[in-house]
């Protein structure tokens, strides 16, 4: 028996790859022996994502929010590159704002691109999996969908049932070999996260405070997660949610 921790060419759709920790996952999944191919909607980025991963790698233009044209994109993959037997949705949107200034619209969005989106990928996906009879289906969630996080009230929503869509698609799913499972990390090193702290330092070391390994994660913890739920070695986990945060959640 070979590596059980290793993707033996196996190839992973990521949602939302071309930086932070989308790029991380697909970092992860190359190094560990899979291919990749990135979405999003920026082309620039999704390039120069693909230059820095290697020949294993490859992207498709796609906007998730775009519901109507998701089974092409699926169809699309699988003819140009191969069966899809990693799904890994982590593209999403964001909306920092109170209670009261959170309208109706805005607060539609993020659920529909996270929930709808998400569930959309994964309906299609599962399509071309289940005759198959394997396939690792992975959704990213939240602390947010854990703790009360204030000003956020339209993302928690949304990865609350984020994570509840994916253990109610592994009771359906795993009977036909699609693991599906949820990874949750905590406060991750980025751009976006530098950017979030500028200026706020009180927020960065409360946030520091709290966690017992005493600093952020990197993308590529989260795509070392990704890498162990999709291999063999995770062959019988199906259903949960993996918090990689540092001891956030229980930090006290």
């Amino acid at each position: 028996m070979g590596n059980p921790f290793e993707l033996g060419g196996t190839l992973a759709l990521v949602t939302g790859g071309g930086t932070g920790l989308g790029l991380g996952i697909a970092r992860s999944i190359v190094n560990a022996g899979g291919k990749v191919v990135l979405t999003g909607r920026r082309e620039e980025t999704l390039r120069s994502a693909c230059a820095g991963l290697g020949p294993d790698s490859a992207f498709v233009v796609h906007d998730v929010d775009r519901r109507e044209t998701i089974s092409e994109l699926v169809r699309e993959v699988e003819e140009r590159f191969g069966p899809i037997g990693i799904l890994v949705n982590n593209a999403g949107n964001h909306l920092k704002r109170s209670v009261e200034e959170t309208d109706d619209e805005s607060f539609a969005k993020v659920l529909s691109t996270h929930v709808q989106g998400g569930f959309a990928l994964a309906r299609e996906t599962a399509k071309r999996m289940v005759p198959r009879g394997s396939g690792s289906i992975l959704f990213v969630g939240s602390m947010a969908a854990i703790m009360g996080i204030p000003r956020v009230v339209a993302y928690s929503a949304a990865k609350t049932a984020v994570g509840g869509m994916a253990r109610a698609l592994a009771s359906e799913l795993s009977p036909h070999g699609i693991r599906v499972n949820t990874i949750v990390p905590g406060w991750i090193e980025s751009e976006m996260t530098r950017k979030a702290f500028e200026g706020d330092p009180e927020r960065a070391r409360k946030i520091l405070s709290r966690t017992p390994a005493g600093r952020f994660g990197s993308p590529e913890d989260i795509g070392h997660a990704v890498v162990y739920l999709s291999s063999p070695a995770a062959g019988f986990v199906t259903g949960i949610d993996l918090r990689v945060d540092g001891g956030a959640g229980i930090g006290f």
